[in-house]
């Protein structure tokens, strides 16, 4: 089959390398959220700080720039909360990066797409694999335009990228600009302000190994006692030895508690992170750190006892379940979700959806869960798909990366294993080998369902057609010209068999007569006149 890419081989998802849990600070007096007021506004004008410094030195910094910057906010905080703040700026500084790199990527890719198509006569049709040209000669004239504003725009990121400069600011880009768009967002200035101030705050402390409780700047004792260590300036403010600051309430960790009560036991490194929300009026405690990586199974003992497929839509999972064979055995099934709203409601309906999965796979004692190494990096581009907006929503609106990181950490405490797939065709040759003969008029098989067959059956390593072509000799009577196998335009290939009258075993004589009459009718039309009429047997054909 020419012109067909080539698919990637499945692999076993390794699992995840870290843990993060949160939970609220509760039963905190005025003097308490005080003190983590001025701890958090301090320790984040220092990052502010220290962040324009990473910025100005770009390609140009080392490991001893790195220290400089250390030992420069070391007097203004602690050598702790200097270690903290300049390896979380480096991470900001990075991260920022890979953006730049990314947002790059992008305008070559629709630059290289609106020359293709502004080199196409107008009005001329596409294809599957690239769009034609454009509609109109208005429309033509727009994208050009176009063009020329994303050669000018990409000229200035490749120039900023071989220097080294990056756009990051702290709190978010975002929010920062919602401050001259207050009446759409509803928000007040001072309801803006809070939001500002919180997020750039600095509260946020990595842990030691071999220290107390596995942090010494923030400390939460195995009862759930939290304490700060103070900067230099705000030592006025401590209520315990050492220039620390105990907090009134005691915190409780309801997932995964056992596991970070052992961790903190042991003086295991722990790091912790204290934010506010200001919409509620909260504050939070988020405790995070490394486990490492589970050991993957190899993949033929991961579907030894058959695996589950799941195909991702904008709406729903749409799962089956497949034997060790490949093919499919019950029904299918669907777990719905909405993904409009709140970010906290998506995140939510997810992974409802996804406990929802796991719990139903360990019922059926299923230990694969197959799904589509999906990215849709190049079909989010608006140069391929300008006129297709609600299709553009569509790809963007899919939480491939947030399911994909979901399933792998959900899926590593149930014991179940994520296989990854190569995601191409699995709609169009599962609907095409699959849809129909699985319909019946009880069961109404979708597309989709038929697409999570797809994806089983490509993490077992079997064909996604619902037959092969036997050997040749099975084909005929030793390479004859008959075959057994219906060909393509052979209608009705796919039914059932053609039903045979006459008895049901073969065990009957062919010639055997039938010994019971015709049963008289309730109805007047249909009663039996004096002489009865006795149907001949049937032979029995083959």
């Amino acid at each position: 089959m020419g012109g067909l890419r080539e698919l990637a081989a499945p692999s076993v998802v390794p699992g995840p390398s870290g843990v993060a849990i949160r939970t609220r600070l509760g039963q905190l007096t005025a003097a308490d959220e005080e003190v983590l007021r001025r701890v958090g506004a301090h320790l984040g004008a220092l990052a502010c700080r220290d962040l324009k410094t990473r910025c100005r030195d770009g390609l140009g910094h080392d490991a001893q720039a790195w220290a400089v910057r250390k030992r420069e906010l070391t007097p203004l905080s602690s050598a702790r909360w200097a270690g903290s703040i300049t390896r979380a700026t480096h991470e900001q500084w990075t991260l920022a990066r890979r953006c730049a790199l990314a947002h790059l990527q992008c305008l070559q890719a629709g630059v290289r797409m609106l020359r293709h198509r502004l080199s196409l006569p107008v009005g001329q049709k596409g294809s599957k694999r690239a769009p034609g040209g454009y509609r109109s000669r208005r429309e033509w004239h727009a994208k050009s335009r176009r063009l020329r504003v994303l050669e000018d725009r990409l000229v200035r990121e490749r120039a900023a990228w071989e220097a080294g400069t990056v756009h990051v600011v702290r709190g978010g880009k975002r929010l920062a600009r919602m401050r001259h768009q207050l009446p759409a967002a509803r928000l007040t200035e001072d309801q803006w302000r809070g939001r500002w101030e919180a997020a750039r705050w600095f509260l946020r402390a990595d842990g030691e190994s071999g220290k107390q409780y596995g942090n010494e700047t923030i400390r939460i004792s195995p009862d759930g006692e939290v304490s700060i260590r103070l900067p230099a300036p705000l030592k006025q403010w401590a209520n315990a030895p050492h220039g620390r600051y105990v907090l009134t309430g005691r915190i409780r960790f309801a997932h995964r508690g056992p596991e970070w009560a052992d961790r903190v036991a042991v003086n295991r490194a722990i790091a912790y992170r204290i934010h506010h929300d200001v919409d509620r009026g909260r504050w939070y405690v988020t405790a995070s750190w490394q486990t490492p990586v589970t050991q993957t199974i190899p993949l033929a003992a991961a579907l030894a006892g058959g695996v589950i497929g799941v195909d991702m839509n904008a709406d729903h999972l749409a799962v089956w379940r497949l034997d060790v064979h490949g093919n499919p055995t019950g029904s299918p099934r669907r777990f719905c979700y909405d993904l409009s709203g709140t970010t906290q409601h998506r995140d939510a309906q997810l992974r409802h959806a996804l406990t929802r999965l796991l719990n139903w796979a360990r019922a059926c004692n299923v230990r694969a869960i197959a799904v589509e190494d999906l990215d849709f990096t190049a079909e989010k581009t608006r140069e391929k798909h300008g006129g297709r907006k609600r299709f553009r929503r569509l790809v963007s609106g899919l939480p491939t990366g947030r399911l994909r990181a979901r399933l792998t950490s959900m899926a590593d405490q149930t014991g179940i294993t994520v296989v990854a797939v190569d995601p191409a065709y699995t709609s169009k040759w599962g609907a095409q080998h699959w849809q129909k003969p699985l319909t019946s008029s009880t069961r109404r098989t979708t597309r989709h369902d038929a697409a999570s067959i797809a994806i089983g059956r490509r993490a077992q390593g079997y064909p996604l057609r619902r037959r092969t072509t036997p050997p040749r000799a099975h084909r005929s009577d030793v390479h004859g010209h008959r075959t057994v196998q219906a060909g393509g335009d052979a209608p009705g290939r796919e039914g059932p068999r053609r039903r045979l009258p006459g008895p049901r075993t073969r065990s009957v004589p062919p010639d055997a007569e039938r010994t019971r009459a015709t049963r008289t009718p309730t109805t007047v039309r249909g009663v039996r006149g004096e002489r009865e009429w006795v149907p001949d047997s049937l032979p029995l054909t083959d």
